[in-house]
């Protein structure tokens, strides 16, 4: 198969996977090239994702590897390029950065997504006018085309959601509720979208609030996205030099610990959209 230049990220995850399954059979990358009879290369290319593994490489690998986890084998075998068609995001390659894309791959591939947020609405919840403000008040500036592009992207984004194909749980904290950097109307607007989305059958609208005895790190905003199975999970992370992505068995547990003590802090769904609608309704009251 021939080298690929630039591996999607679902092509990058199915090579790292064939590497873990290597290492945890105690195999060097010599060792599995020599009983499959390819070259030490060859499983360097594979496990980078550069280059295709056919279902019978796949097959013969996790044999090698001695792997009787024959869900994590199907799952692998339907990660496989050679059936992969481009997603919408490959359009915009080029255009923006890679950043941009992995997130609205590994949405799109996702089963179910869980996001926290502190300071802003999550984006796949977020209005138009709200999106591009926030874009607008990127440093350093970008320029307008850039600012109607990003929007736009993320409003192309939104259709996992939106189509109803995807469950969405949106952990927001208080403080993104109440923060007015794009001015009241559009803030009031957004968090009346923000009430009506958490009223679809596969959206839910969790807010923590002030007094919340255990939440996330004020840093630790992350969207973490339902593989088919448990070991393909993901989840991502955005810092201020761009976002990064944890695949690691150990890590990925913290991050369900992480979910599981918002669950137990959150307002429930209801009391939720009762919060948000006082918020929205004190925001007309103080700008009468």
């Amino acid at each position: 198969m021939p080298s690929r230049p630039n591996p999607t990220l679902r092509q990058r995850r199915l090579g790292a996977e064939l590497r873990r399954m290597r290492e945890q059979a105690g195999l060097g990358g010599s060792q599995l090239a020599r009983a499959l009879g390819v070259t030490p290369a060859h499983i360097t290319q594979m496990e980078t994702g550069k280059t295709g593994v056919s279902v019978d490489r796949l097959h013969a690998i996790a044999a090698t590897c001695m792997c009787a986890n024959q869900p994590l084998i199907e799952s692998l075998l339907d990660m496989t390029g050679a059936r992969e068609k481009s997603g919408w995001w490959e359009e915009y390659r080029g255009s923006l950065t890679t950043d941009f894309l992995e997130v609205a791959e590994l949405e799109s591939n996702a089963h179910q997504l869980t996001v926290y947020t502190t300071t802003f609405i999550p984006g796949l919840l977020q209005t138009s006018d709200y999106a591009r403000v926030l874009f607008a008040h990127t440093y350093p500036p970008l320029p307008h085309h850039q600012v109607e592009l990003r929007t736009t992207f993320r409003m192309r984004r939104q259709h996992v959601v939106r189509s109803e194909a995807t469950p969405h749980t949106a952990f927001i904290h208080e403080t993104a509720l109440h923060m007015e950097f794009c001015g009241p109307k559009i803030l009031a607007e957004q968090l009346d979208a923000l009430i009506n989305d958490s009223e679809q059958s596969n959206i839910s609208v969790r807010v923590v609030p002030f007094g919340a005895s255990v939440v996330p790190s004020p840093s630790e905003n992350f969207t973490y996205a339902a593989g088919p199975i448990t070991e393909l999970d993901t989840a991502q992370m955005d810092t201020g030099h761009g976002g990064q992505l944890f695949e690691a068995p150990a890590h990925l547990a913290r991050f369900r610990a992480l979910i599981a003590q918002m669950d137990s802090s959150a307002l429930p769904e209801g009391e939720s959209r009762d919060f948000i609608r006082s918020i929205k309704d004190g925001i007309g009251k103080k700008h009468v």
